[in-house]
Order: C-alpha cells, then structure tokens, then sequence
C-alpha cells in the first residue's frame, strides 16, 4: 500500500471519531438567533422548562454564564512553578460546568445512568432538577437568575451560610447573570 493510501485511511478514520462539535452558536447575545441557530438547544430547555418548571431564560443565562454555550468546556488547568500542569481547577465539565459529585447525585437521583454533560438534554435537565432543589429547599424563586446562580455556583449549604456575601466578584457575576437572563426572556418573547 503506498503512503498517499495509508495517510488517506488515517484521515478518514480520524474523521468518523465519536466526538461532536462543541462550539457556541455565532450570536450568544441573542435568544432568537440561539434558538435559531441550535433548535435542538431550545427543545431541551423548553422539555426542561415543563419538568422542572425553570423557565428558558434563566437556564441560558446560567448556561451562558458557566460555559459561553460550549459543549466540553472545561476549567482552567493550575500550574505549578507556573509551568508545571497539575490537573485542572475542577471537575467542572459540559454546558451546565457540574462537578463530578454533583453530577453522580442527579443521576442516582433521577435514574439517567448514561446521562452526558456534554449533551445539552441532560446538561439542561441537570440545570432544572438543580435549580428546582434549590427552590424547594431554599425558597429560591424559579425565575429569581441571580440568586439560583449563586445557589448554583456555592452549593445549597454555601448559599444557604451566605458564603457569596464575602464574594463580591461573585455578587457581580451574578447580577450579571440576572441582567442576561431578563434580555433572553424580553427576546424570547419578541421571536416566538
């Protein structure tokens, strides 16, 4: 077999791998162009929406928050030396950026054994059955952005001690976080 052969199957192989394409939608400052763009991402939030009772906005703007949208992205490695990768900040992965362990508990807890991070069906009912625990055991509104992000970001025991009050980068982000979520629910109401 010449080499031309040989690297032409290479290529081809390599070009049928499991993995997807992870890359934000083009507009992320637009609910329209998002819904648009990635129909099936709107499917999953509406089907979320209706399980968990989280409405559409507040799910983008957290997603948008925790990963621009981008299916395998991951934290920022750490250093030591400062040249010496060590591992990663955390075990945040996918759209909804969960951690392992939290991870571990929503599928023990809803049964979804094969459910992904890196799939935006599970990333976003992931999101609903956390934010619905929050709201029942910490009395978060449904639609309140900022404070279920932060129920979000410190766990339900940090929120609940006000470990986000020391925080105040934190504060800022999640202001954001409700800013965005109150554009995406304006839009979303202009383009359906």
């Amino acid at each position: 077999m010449n080499r031309f052969l040989k690297l032409a199957i290479v290529g081809m192989v390599a070009s049928c791998g499991a993995g997807g394409s992870y890359k934000a939608p083009r507009n992320l400052d637009n609910a329209c162009a998002i819904a648009a763009e990635r129909p099936a991402y709107m499917r999953a939030m509406q089907t979320t929406a209706r399980r968990w009772n989280i409405p559409v906005h507040v799910q983008m703007a957290t997603i948008y928050q925790e990963s621009r949208f981008i299916g395998d992205a991951r934290t920022p490695h750490r250093y030591a030396l400062g040249i010496i990768p060590i591992g990663r900040q955390s075990s945040a992965y996918g759209y909804s950026q969960a951690l392992d362990g939290t991870w571990d508990e929503y599928r023990r807890a809803t049964g979804k054994r094969r459910a992904r991070r890196n799939d935006i069906r599970d990333a976003t009912d992931f999101m609903g059955w956390y934010m619905d625990g929050s709201s029942r055991e910490l009395g978060i509104s449904r639609s309140d952005a900022a404070s279920q992000y932060l129920a979000y970001h410190e766990g339900r025991g940090g929120f609940s001690r006000g470990t986000y009050r020391g925080k105040r980068w934190l504060m800022d982000v999640a202001a954001k976080v409700s800013a965005r979520s109150e554009i995406y629910r304006r839009q979303l109401a202009s383009c359906r």
